[in-house]
């Protein structure tokens, strides 16, 4: 399945009315198609506005949510950002076209091996991906001016907050994993944090250790 004009259209639509405005943000969108993320049974819901199942117990989610997290981001050219939670690469290859370089890191094996053959199918060069735990961010890249999560933590974690660069942003679900988490905006300054609160969300738990799987 490929994403013909209309197909697209109502996409790019369904994006718009559920507050995606940022248009570098959109024309990335336009530009990753959903539908070479999403395999087997699910497949042909693929440009459907909802949160789908990957492997490793993980999911895709849904379009309008990775918007509204890129959008407030604020992603710039010359951005190198950090992902935690790798997941089916979607977010990641969205992140490619808007900053300069992308670190993401999965706690599954399975699941970075594949978003790396979709990246290199489809020649992404500025992604780097790789297996850690990402509770513990990648200190080795550090510090980075944009931090995503795609996960939920309890807390933003105290690495991820120490690895982010002076005048950097963060966004991440922030609450229990059983109950409806507050999606929020972290951006440092040099004397602390400001914290603002955008929107409830729904995440799989930010997970510590490496996946079996």
């Amino acid at each position: 399945m490929t994403q013909d004009a209309d197909t697209k259209m109502r996409f790019l639509y369904a994006l718009r009315s559920k507050g995606v405005t940022d248009a570098r943000v959109l024309t990335a969108m336009e530009q990753v198609d959903r539908a070479d993320f999403v395999k087997g049974t699910f497949a042909d819901r693929a440009y459907e506005d909802m949160p789908l199942p990957i492997a490793c117990g993980q999911t895709i989610s849904q379009p309008s949510v990775v918007g509204i997290m890129t959008q407030a981001l604020k992603v710039s050219a010359r951005d190198k950002v950090l992902e935690i939670g790798t997941g089916s690469g979607y977010q990641a290859a969205i992140l490619s076209k808007l900053a300069r370089r992308v670190y993401t890191v999965d706690r599954y094996r399975r699941l970075v091996l594949a978003a790396r053959l979709i990246f290199d199918a489809q020649d992404i060069t500025n992604i780097t991906s790789f297996i850690a735990d990402g509770s513990f961010g990648f200190a080795d890249q550090a510090p980075f001016d944009r931090i995503l999560l795609t996960a939920a933590a309890e807390d933003p974690p105290g690495p991820l907050l120490a690895q982010l660069r002076v005048g950097g942003i963060m966004v991440l679900p922030v609450g229990q994993s059983d109950t409806v988490q507050s999606l929020i905006r972290v951006t440092r300054h040099e004397t602390g944090y400001d914290y603002d609160e955008l929107r409830p969300v729904r995440f799989v738990p930010l997970l510590e250790g490496l996946g079996q799987d």
